[in-house]
C-alpha cells in the first residue's frame, strides 16, 4: 500500500514536471501554408487517439481552439497537473513532433464552466496557459491581459492571417434563460441586449481593428464559441448580439478580406455560412471534439446557417489551401477519429473579396 501511494505521489509530480511547457516547433513564418488543422474539446486522462489521425494528415499549422483541457478549477496546481496529463499523451506528443501548434482557450481550460471576466484565477490562469504552450518571456502575452494573438504566415499572394481571439477574459455576464419548475439541466441563456456587456474588451477590439487592417489573402479568426450558429441556448455570439454585430461591421469597415471563421465548444462538427454583410459570404468550420464528441446521439440540432450534415462522432477541423490551382481556393473539411472526410466545402479564394455581395 505505502509503495503505491508512493509511486502515485512520484506519477503527480512528473505529471507537474510535464506541464510547465511543451517544446513546440516554430513557426515558418515564410513558408505558404496549405494544410491547417484544428480541434477543440480534449479530455485530458481520457484515451485520445484522434491524434494519430492528425498526425498522419501532415498537417503544417495545429489550432488549438480551447477546452483543450478540463481544469475547471481555481487551483492551479491541479490546473498545472491536467495539462501534464495532456502532454503525457503519446499521439499529442506525435503532434507536437509534426508541426507548429497555436492555441487560445474556452472555459473549461480557462477555469470554471461558462465563465467570463468575473473568474477569480484569471490572471494566474493565463500565466499556466502561456507557460504550457511555452510563450516566450518577452511576448507581448505575458504582458497584457487575456491571451488575443495573432499571426501573419506565408509570402505576398499566399499570406494567412491567424487570429486567436480571446472570448473569456474580457466577457460580460450572460443572460440567464428561465427554469421551468422542476427543471434539471446545465445553464442556458437568452440574447442579451445590454450593449454596455463585452465579448473581446475594449482593448481586444482595438488590436483586432489593427490586424484586420494588415495585408493578407485568406484570415483564419479562431473563435472558442460559435460565431454564426444563432440556434441554440448554449454560449455563441449572439447570445450579446451587438457585439457579434460589431464584429461584422468591423470586417466591412476595414474591408478585411478572405475571413474565415474556425470555432469549437460544441461537441459535434458542422459548417455554417451566412451573409453577414461584409460584402462576401462568411464561413464557420466548427470542430469538437477531439474526445468529447457524442457518436450516439445522432439527432438534429438546429442551425439555419448549417451547410451539410452534422458530425457527432470525435473529430478534428482542416483547411487546405490549395495556392497554385488556376483559381487558389481553400477547402473547409472536419474529419473522423480514422481521418476520413465527413464534411468538405471547396471555396475559390477570389470569392472572400468585399463587393461579391451586395
Amino acid at each position: 500500500m505505502r509503495l503505491a501511494l508512493a509511486m502515485i505521489v512520484f506519477l503527480l509530480t512528473q505529471v507537474e514536471v510535464l506541464s510547465q511547457h511543451l517544446d513546440l516547433l516554430p513557426l515558418d513564418h515564410s513558408r505558404p501554408l496549405t494544410k491547417i488543422a484544428l480541434g477543440s474539446c480534449a479530455r485530458e486522462g481520457q484515451s485520445q487517439p484522434i491524434w494519430e489521425a492528425v498526425a498522419d494528415s501532415r498537417p503544417d499549422l495545429f489550432v488549438f481552439l480551447g477546452d483543450n483541457i478540463y481544469a475547471d478549477t481555481t487551483d492551479m496546481k491541479v490546473m498545472k497537473r491536467k495539462y501534464g496529463l495532456l502532454a503525457a499523451d503519446q499521439g499529442f506528443q506525435r503532434v507536437t513532433r509534426t508541426c507548429p501548434i497555436l492555441a487560445t482557450w474556452d472555459d473549461h481550460d480557462y477555469g470554471a464552466d461558462d465563465s467570463g471576466e468575473e473568474y477569480p484565477k484569471k490572471i494566474e490562469s493565463q500565466q499556466v496557459f502561456l507557460d504550457f504552450f511555452g510563450e516566450p518571456a518577452n511576448s507581448n502575452r505575458r504582458r497584457t491581459p487575456g491571451i488575443y494573438d495573432a499571426k501573419i504566415v506565408g509570402p505576398p499572394g499566399k499570406r494567412v492571417q491567424v487570429i486567436l481571439l480571446d472570448t473569456r477574459y474580457f466577457r460580460g455576464p450572460l443572460k440567464l434563460k428561465p427554469r421551468e419548475p422542476g427543471e434539471k439541466r446545465g445553464d442556458r441563456y437568452l440574447p442579451n441586449p445590454d450593449a454596455a456587456v463585452t465579448m473581446l474588451g475594449d482593448a481586444q477590439w482595438t488590436w483586432l481593428e489593427e490586424q484586420l487592417r494588415k495585408p493578407a489573402g485568406v484570415r483564419i479568426i479562431a473563435s472558442s464559441i460559435q460565431v454564426i450558429n444563432e440556434d441554440h441556448d448554449s454560449e455563441h455570439w449572439s447570445q450579446l448580439p451587438h457585439e457579434r454585430e460589431r464584429l461584422f461591421k468591423l470586417i466591412r469597415d476595414t474591408e478585411a478580406a478572405g475571413v474565415v471563421f474556425i470555432s469549437g465548444d460544441v461537441h459535434r462538427g458542422e459548417l455554417s455560412t451566412m451573409d453577414g454583410g461584409v460584402g462576401y459570404p462568411l464561413f464557420d468550420l466548427t470542430s469538437s471534439g477531439l474526445n468529447r464528441g457524442f457518436p450516439s446521439w445522432r439527432f438534429e440540432r438546429p442551425n439555419r446557417h448549417r451547410m451539410g450534415t452534422l458530425e457527432w462522432g470525435n473529430n478534428f477541423g482542416m483547411i487546405v489551401l490549395e495556392w497554385d490551382q488556376p483559381e487558389a481556393r481553400i477547402r473547409l473539411q472536419i474529419r473522423d477519429e480514422a481521418g476520413d472526410i465527413m464534411i468538405q466545402r471547396k471555396i475559390e479564394i477570389a470569392t472572400l473579396q468585399p463587393g461579391i455581395l451586395p
